[in-house]
Formats: structure tokens, C-alpha cells, sequence
């Protein structure tokens, strides 16, 4: 008798409890939808990131041929992008303290906008160069912020996958860029540019500001407002509430680094990681390759560039998603390892190419050699060296240094960049395959410099770890002791690309 008369009360229970965890998720699926549109409306700034970078490509023979630009003055164009960026780069961080996140992404469209303009209303050299200056200094500020408000708003379980979203849609902008230009005008082009700054200004007004913002500058009310449209309710907010103060404390408890402080032996090993990354994915070429790929397929034997350009579209896309996936999946060292390996083939390949046209040998194949080894360059640096080392920047520097870190890493970063973007449209007139060459030896030292890098230093830890130290250059010698076959072979290959372009410039040169 007393077990039935329990039985309607527990499932009475059940049922309350059901109901509960059906509002719960229903009310969670509310939320996500917020974090989600902001999400979305962030990463437009990626969007225009990439279309920028992708803008040079696929207009080259048109702009030199309608402005009458030589060489150099097309280079300066394609480069100073680069100039801008650094410049965008080195204030983003105050600018985004001091006006907010959201503050920072409307700055950011503004100069994308007016330096879009600028380029459709060129009649020249100068006023070509000051809009693309404006639209870099834009995406420099963009660079910045769009990760740090996607992880600052971002649940901590789905913030990884968003957080992908950004090199994502920084590829997707670039590829858009790249087939819309096999089709329109390059004033039209630069138009196009302007749509996503216009969308997400809209879009902006819809979406909350960073409650780290908020917090950070004692916005109380706004703050727990901004935290119930992202976490819903009090027991989220509370939780939220409570870590992101925690972690405020913990940034005004440490002391402020400066740039020298890197220095210090105890970050030496973070540093060298970090730089050395850095410069081996910019002096691999990438940014050459990418804003003259038109140029180049020209150079190979293509009637137009367009076929290239298109392939390019479709090939960055999807291997940009899967190298998203893989980060996480299968370590960033061996990404990092497969990258730099596929980096090196692509652009072995293509200078290999090159050679054979010098001499006359296979000409009816030179074309899709040379296509195939930027393909493969291309796609190579998607999944590894494109994104894994912006990942392990965010997880190798303590706390307390990551403000001038990331301010050094993002210098070295865009000066790389502007130096392959400059020089390449030369080094090209030089020579095809001395450029590529040079290019793939970068590439082999990538590998080298990766196969040396410990499990730690490209772990999820903070703690960096290198298989050698400041005086690496001695323990290169000792190949067989601290470096595996495949950072043997890449030295080797090393040696013989110094040889080769000391051959070509025509200097002795004695090992």
C-alpha cells in the first residue's frame, strides 16, 4: 500500500524534473542563438581580412594595364597593405581597450570603407597606395579584435569551434575575392569590399559588447546585462560573473612586461618559438604567391590567369576546414611537421618547373606543374603553418608578458608579410625558379626548426619546452644527434638551395 501511494509522487517528480531540463535546453538553444549571431557578425571583420589580401591577385594586369603602373609601383600597391596592417596591428590593442570591442570593429569599417573608395575612385599611383594604406590599417585593427571578442563571448565549450571560424572566414574572403575577380572590373571589386563593413556595422547594433570589456572598464550594469543575453540565467551569470573577476584580479596582480622583458631568460625559449614561427610562415612565401598568383600562371605558360585563380578558390576553402578540424585532432606539431613538408614540395615543384621552361624541356607540361606545386604550396600552408601558430601564440606565453608578446609576434608578422608581398614581383623578373627556390629552402629550414621543437613547446600548455636552446646552431651541426632524418634532409636541401642561388647571382661561394 505505501509503495503505490509513492509511485504517482515519484513520477510526478520525473516529470517536474523532464520539464526542467526541456526548458533548460530550450532556453540554452535561445541563448546560443545570440552567441551565434555575434559570433557571425565578428567574424565579417575575417571576411574583410581576406578580402583584402585576395583583392591584388586576380586584378594585376588590369590595374597595371589601365593606370599605366610599372613593376615597382604595382609592388608598392600590393605591399603597402602590409604597412598598414602593422600600423593597425600596433594600436589595436589600445583601441580596442579604450573604445570597447564593438567600438573597434566600427573604427575598423570605417577605414576599410574609405580606403575602398579611394581604389575605385584612382586615377593613380597615390591615391591607389592611400586606399589600400587605410583598408590595412583597418584590417590590422580587425586582426586583433575578432578573435579576442569571439573568445571573450564564446561558451567555453563551443569556443574552440568558433574560434576556427575566424581563419575560416578569413579564406573564404580571400577566395570570393579571387573568383569575383575573374569576372568583374577591378573598381567593381573594390566595391564588393565595402559589403561586409556595411553588414556588420548593422549588425553591430544587435549583438552585445564583451562583458571582459565591460568588466575591464566598470561597466557594471552593462556588464550583467551583456552576461543574461549571452548565458541566460542567474546561475550561468553568476558563474561567468565570478571567473571573469577572477581573472581581472589575477591581470591587476601581475606586473606589467614590457617588450624588453621578453628577453629575459626565462621567456627566451617562448620567444624563439613564437618568432621563429612566425618568420618561417611569412619568408615562405605565402603572401607572393597569393597576391600575384595571376602574375605567376602567366609567367608559366597559362593565356590567362583566371584558370589558376579559380582553382585556387576552390582548393583554400576546403582544406582551410579540414586543417580547422585537425588542429585539435592530431597535434600541432605534426601539423606543423605535414605543413612545412607540403610547403617545401609545392614550391620545389614549381621552381623545378620553372627550370625545365628555362631549358626548354617539357613545355606543354609546365603549366600544370607549376599550378599543382602552388596548389600544393597553398593547401599545405592552410592546414598547418597558416593557423597552428597564431593557436600556440595564445597558449605558450604566460599571462602577464602575452600583451607584448602578441605586440612583437605581430610586428614580425606583418613585416614578413610586406617584405615577400614587395619583393616578389622582382624577384620574379630575375628569376622563376631562382624565386621559388629560394622560397622552398625557407621552407626546408621550417622543417628543420620544427622537427627541433619539443613536445611541449607544441602542446596545449603554457609551459614551452625546445629541443635546443639559444646555441642551436651548434647542435645543428651534430645532425645526427639531435635532429631526425627529416630535419637532416632539409638541411641538406638547404645547403644545396645557397649553393644553387649563389650559382645564380653569380658569386663564389665555398661551404
Amino acid at each position: 500500500m505505501k509503495a503505490e501511494m509513492k509511485e504517482p509522487l515519484l513520477e510526478h517528480i520525473n516529470i517536474k524534473d523532464e520539464d526542467c531540463k526541456f526548458h533548460k535546453e530550450s532556453n540554452r538553444k535561445g541563448l546560443l542563438k545570440v552567441v551565434f549571431l555575434s559570433t557571425f557578425v565578428a567574424v565579417l571583420g575575417s571576411y574583410e581580412f581576406g578580402s583584402c589580401m585576395g583583392y591584388s591577385a586576380p586584378v594585376q594586369a588590369a590595374i597595371t594595364k589601365d593606370l599605366d603602373l610599372s613593376v615597382a609601383e604595382f609592388s608598392v600597391f600590393g605591399s603597402i597593405l602590409n604597412v598598414g596592417s602593422m600600423i593597425g596591428a600596433i594600436t589595436s590593442g589600445r583601441i580596442a581597450d579604450f573604445v570597447g570591442r564593438k567600438g573597434a570593429m566600427r573604427i575598423s569599417c570605417a577605414f576599410s570603407i574609405t580606403g575602398w573608395i579611394a581604389i575605385y575612385f584612382s586615377k593613380g599611383a597615390l591615391l591607389l597606395d592611400v586606399g589600400r594604406v587605410l583598408s590595412g590599417y583597418g584590417i590590422g585593427i580587425f586582426a586583433y579584435v575578432v578573435p579576442i571578442y569571439v573568445a571573450e563571448i564564446a561558451p567555453k565549450d563551443l569556443r574552440g569551434g568558433l574560434a576556427t571560424l575566424n581563419q575560416l572566414m578569413i579564406v573564404i574572403g580571400g577566395s570570393v575575392a579571387f573568383l569575383a575577380g575573374t569576372a568583374l572590373t577591378w573598381r567593381l571589386l573594390a566595391l564588393t569590399g565595402i559589403i561586409p563593413c556595411l553588414i556588420q556595422l548593422v549588425g553591430l547594433i544587435f549583438i552585445p559588447e564583451s562583458p571582459r570589456w565591460l568588466a575591464k572598464a566598470g561597466h557594471q550594469k552593462q556588464f550583467y546585462d551583456a552576461l543574461r543575453r549571452l548565458y541566460g540565467d542567474d546561475d550561468n551569470v553568476s558563474h561567468e560573473a565570478a571567473e571573469i573577476q577572477d581573472y581581472m584580479q589575477t591581470l591587476e596582480h601581475q606586473p606589467k612586461a614590457s617588450m624588453l622583458d621578453l628577453f629575459q631568460r626565462k621567456y627566451m625559449q617562448s620567444v624563439i618559438v613564437g618568432v621563429g614561427l612566425m618568420m618561417f610562415q611569412q619568408f615562405g612565401g605565402v603572401n607572393g604567391v597569393g597576391f600575384y598568383a595571376s602574375e605567376t600562371f602567366t609567367s608559366a605558360g597559362f593565356s590567362s590567369g583566371k584558370i589558376g585563380i579559380i582553382a585556387f578558390a576552390c582548393v583554400m576553402i576546403p582544406i582551410t576546414a579540414v586543417g580547422a578540424f585537425l588542429v585539435d585532432n592530431c597535434g600541432r606539431k605534426p601539423l606543423l611537421l605535414v605543413s612545412s613538408v607540403g610547403t617545401f614540395f609545392g614550391c620545389f615543384l614549381a621552381g623545378m618547373s620553372f627550370l625545365l621552361k628555362e631549358h626548354n624541356l617539357f613545355q606543354e607540361w609546365i603549366p600544370l606543374f607549376v599550378l599543382c606545386g602552388t596548389l600544393i604550396f597553398m593547401g599545405s600552408f592552410s592546414i598547418g603553418m597558416g593557423a597552428v601558430p597564431w593557436v600556440l601564440m595564445s597558449e605558450i606565453f604566460p599571462i602577464n608578458v602575452k600583451g607584448a608578446a602578441g605586440s612583437l609576434v605581430n610586428l614580425v608578422h606583418w613585416f614578413g608579410a610586406w617584405a615577400v608581398s614587395y619583393t616578389f614581383n622582382f624577384l620574379m623578373d630575375w628569376s622563376p625558379s631562382g624565386t621559388f627556390f629560394l622560397y622552398s629552402g625557407v621552407c626546408a629550414a621550417s622543417v628543420l626548426f620544427v622537427s627541433t621543437l619539443s613536445k611541449k613547446a607544441t602542446s596545449r600548455s603554457s609551459k614551452v619546452g625546445l629541443q635546443f636552446p639559444v646555441d642551436c646552431i651548434t647542435r645543428f651541426v651534430k645532425v645526427g644527434k639531435y635532429v631526425d632524418w627529416v630535419g637532416a634532409g632539409a638541411l641538406v636541401y638547404l645547403i644545396a638551395v645557397l649553393e644553387y642561388l649563389a650559382a645564380k647571382v653569380q658569386f663564389l661561394f665555398f661551404l
